[in-house]
């Protein structure tokens, strides 16, 4: 039997002793229950269930305990042996009252049924299981002993593969002797012209190195002369257009300048002329009236002219070209 038998087994020996252990509780309060109704007062008769549950709760606990016990491989001692068999007496007692009292031994012998049944099913379900702990226990034994007796003949089966190795490398260590000093010799040999080789590659490799370090050298020296030439041509350039900016600036001055000099309008200038008073006027930061005096133009044309001149309207680029008066 392995393993797997004996888990079967004992599963199977649980579910039968709980099948029976829950229908002689069913049966027990059934049974039971009429009896204490009918000796206890009336208005007490709704505690009747409460002695079979009591009694057939314990015989839960026995059952449940033993089977844990058992499959430790413990024993309770004398005082679980006192309550396994108490309760079953307690219950058979109860079972068969009621008919013992009426002197019905046929009623005596149908209610000893289930309240026997379960009180042979407890001893005999630790039996079981104490029977099944100890094969397991057995089971195992013999199985570690099966494994102690295969590594042991495996530790035996390395150790003379070890020893067999260790001959066959002593007797190729000296049969290969003679080989690997001839082996060193070439070997230095070989490593002696290697050095030299790589010597001679070196000597080439830093002669090139060399040469490329004064190439490198001379392109950036090239580079940096061409940078510094581009900057400069940069720093003339924008020299020329600042000095060309601010040779515009003065010239629109003295344009400005110019025209404001002129003073106040007599009459209305041309509009091109008065669009460069206006546009001279905003330059300057004239308010509004002065630069209508100047033109001869309305304040309200002037004021469309400024708030062309300040920039879009709403977004939308003003035409200058356009006249309003």
């Amino acid at each position: 039997m392995n393993a797997v038998q004996i888990r079967s087994a004992e599963r199977a020996l649980s579910a039968g002793t709980w099948l029976i252990v829950a229908g002689a509780m069913l049966y027990s309060i059934l049974t039971v229950t009429p009896l204490a109704a009918a000796h206890t007062p009336d208005r007490w008769a709704w505690t009747a269930p409460i002695l079979p549950l009591v009694v057939d709760a314990a015989v839960v606990i026995v059952v449940r305990l033993d089977a844990v016990l058992a499959r430790l491989g413990g024993h309770g001692g004398r005082w679980p042996i006192a309550l396994r068999w108490m309760t079953g007496c307690m219950t058979l007692a109860l079972n068969v009252a009621d008919s013992a009292l009426k002197n019905d031994l046929v009623g005596v012998a149908v209610h000893a049924v289930a309240p026997l049944l379960l009180i042979v099913t407890a001893e005999t379900g630790l039996a079981y299981r104490r029977a099944i702990s100890a094969a397991v226990v057995a089971l195992e034994t013999r199985q570690q002993a099966e494994r102690d007796a295969r590594e042991r003949a495996a530790i035996e089966r390395r150790e003379e593969a070890v020893r067999r190795a260790r001959e066959e490398r002593e007797h190729a260590a000296a049969l290969a002797r003679e080989q690997r000093e001839h082996e060193a010799r070439m070997a230095r040999e070989q490593a002696e012209r290697e050095e030299r080789a790589r010597r001679e590659e070196r000597e080439r490799e830093q002669a090139r190195e060399r040469a490329e370090q004064a190439e490198r050298e001379r392109l950036e020296r090239e580079r940096e002369q061409r940078e510094r030439e581009r900057e400069r041509r940069e720093r003339e350039t924008a020299e020329r257009a600042e000095h060309e900016r601010r040779e515009r600036a003065e010239q629109e001055r003295r344009e400005r300048a110019a025209l404001l000099s002129a003073g106040p309008a007599t009459d209305k200038l041309p509009e091109d002329d008065a669009r460069a008073v206006v546009a001279a006027a905003h330059a300057e930061g004239l308010p509004v009236r002065q630069a209508a005096e100047l033109c001869g133009w309305s304040v309200g044309w002037v004021s469309t002219r400024y708030a062309e001149l300040r920039g879009p309207v709403n977004g939308v680029p003003v035409d200058l070209t356009g006249t309003a008066r």
